[in-house]
């Protein structure tokens, strides 16, 4: 009769309720805030188009309002990468997304008002890019440093399910928002998911981050991450790729896939049915990475780009629509697979303290071709012809990614079977990791701050200048399950991951400094 009352085992609906371990809280509150803003963001692309031509504008006014909001994206992304890394991301973010909220709510009153001029909306619009400059290399630093273990690739897989999950349902609830209320109010919702999204970054917690270990000023923090971004083959290799394959996926979808949509296809409607397959595809694409993890990570990734040629060569035919769908859900899924390998790759080889200034990099190299690419596409129709411009563009899509294959460091990149990061480390802090490699690689390479101290960064040993861990079975590194890497390729980049039998992880000999990638886009993001 004295005996406690049992406490009831949790059932299978709260189990399923709960957080998974690799879901942290900062993990969570990144993934729900994003669903937010890209809900709101991908109708307001929607209606702000509509917002021009309802103010009397014609396509090439939709087209001003677009570069408006591109060009400050690209000029300010490295400024916002270097500052991300100098001061508290969280606060970069939500300022940033205060910018939006008010750059949206200030347009969204114009366009009720019907008072809405040309240059006002380019203005308010350029405002937004320059928001979105800052946020960006933020939110990529953020999110790496807010998932560890082996689980980060179907955390990555997880969250970019969400992101495009959101964007796919933004443009259909956007367009429905359009039609039945008008431009305006969808541009008031936006504004309003800003005010939401940034309110949830307020509540990050940034106490376990890693600081930055810039003591100059800017240009010291930008050189900085250049040499970080320039130090890593595999790196610029993919980035110099995407700067083309992007550029070109641009023009297919802005330029050509609306023109040839209209003129064999039926419309603007099979084409938005198009987009929306390659949405869903997206969406496949990381439910299939939240259960495959491919030991060589980035060969994995780098082969599903071919498949992103297959919709320039199927508008080439032109194929019916019905194939055509076919062909942009491959590639959405495609891209997806790429998109969280990439990222995975990123989490294991970038300095935590780095994340946000070479992610910066990544972004303008991936993105900056794009307005010229589609400023040319019409030209090189008059020039070339539609045909023969669309079958260029596949080849050029298969070209680039054939050159990246041949990089021995984007074939033989490994999946470390622990969290094991590798970043710089200054000489004058040897002797305080001198102290850390006797505890094993748990605390002296992953350079926990609890291991470390409070005021000492993430690191690991600078391939020249570190001293080695010790030999012993503590410090070796586990097989990685054979379940978990199913790419069917050789472990021909293990070296990079592992020493000799019972050693502790070798460094790279390219481990001086290593790199990350982006919100939304067809590149990698």
């Amino acid at each position: 009769m004295g005996d406690s009352p049992t406490v009831p085992a949790a059932t299978p609906a709260i189990r399923r309720l709960q957080r998974p371990s690799w879901a942290s809280r900062n993990y969570t509150l990144l993934t729900t805030a994003t669903f937010v803003t890209n809900l709101g963001s991908q109708g307001a692309l929607i209606a702000s188009a509509f917002a021009v031509l309802d103010a009397g504008g014609d396509g090439g006014d939709v087209g001003l309002v677009a570069a408006a909001r591109t060009l400050p994206l690209v000029l300010f992304l490295l400024i916002g990468g270097a500052v991300a890394d100098r001061l508290p991301r969280h606060r970069v973010m939500v300022t940033a997304n205060a910018v939006n909220c008010l750059s949206q709510a200030a347009f969204a009153a114009l366009v009720l008002a019907g008072q809405a001029q040309l240059w006002q909306m380019m203005l308010l619009s350029a405002l937004g890019g320059t928001g979105q400059a800052f946020f960006n290399p933020a939110a990529v630093g953020m999110l790496l440093s807010s998932v560890e273990g082996e689980q980060a690739g179907r955390a990555f897989a997880i969250y970019r399910m969400a992101m495009n999950g959101a964007g796919i349902g933004g443009a259909a609830l956007g367009g429905a928002m359009v039609a039945a209320i008008g431009p305006g109010w969808v541009l008031v919702a936006d504004a309003a998911a800003f005010a939401v999204a940034g309110a949830l970054r307020s509540l990050l917690d940034i106490d376990r981050i890693a600081p930055s270990g810039g003591g100059g000023g800017m240009l010291a923090d930008l050189k900085d991450g250049w040499r970080e971004f320039v130090s890593r083959t595999w790196l610029w290799a993919i980035v110099a790729q995407f700067s083309v394959v992007c550029a070109v996926v641009g023009a297919v979808e802005s330029v050509f896939g609306p023109l040839v949509a209209r003129d064999s296809l039926g419309g603007a409607g099979p084409w938005g049915l198009a987009l929306g397959a390659f949405g869903a595809g997206t969406v496949g694409g990381a439910l299939l990475m939240t259960r495959w993890k491919p030991r060589r990570m980035l060969l994995a990734g780098s082969l599903c780009v071919f498949p992103l040629a297959m919709p320039s060569a199927a508008l080439a035919l032109p194929l019916p629509i019905e194939a055509l769908v076919g062909v942009m859900f491959v590639s959405g899924v495609s891209i997806e697979v790429f998109g969280v390998a990439w990222l995975t790759a990123l989490h294991q080889e970038i300095p935590e303290e780095k994340f946000s200034r070479v992610s910066a990099y990544d972004w303008v190299g991936s993105i900056g071709m794009i307005p010229l690419a589609t400023a040319l596409a019409g030209p090189a129709e008059s020039v070339f012809g539609r045909t023969p411009s669309l079958w260029g563009c596949a080849v050029l899509i298969v070209l680039m990614t054939l050159a990246v294959l041949f990089v021995p460091d984007v074939r033989n990149l490994a999946r470390r079977s622990r969290d094991i990061r590798v970043t710089t480390v200054a000489r004058d802090d040897l002797a305080d990791l001198t102290g850390l490699v006797t505890a094993g690689p748990a605390e002296a390479v992953a350079g926990t701050r609890e291991a470390a101290g409070q005021d000492a960064p993430k690191a690991a040993v600078d391939a020249g200048s570190g001293p080695a861990l010790p030999e012993g079975p503590d410090n070796a590194v586990e097989p990685e399950d054979s379940a978990d890497s199913q790419d069917g390729g050789t472990d021909e980049g293990a070296g990079a991951a592992a020493g000799p039998e019972g050693a502790a992880p070798a460094v790279p000999d390219d481990a001086r400094s290593l790199t990350a990638a982006p919100e939304g886009s067809v590149s990698r993001r």
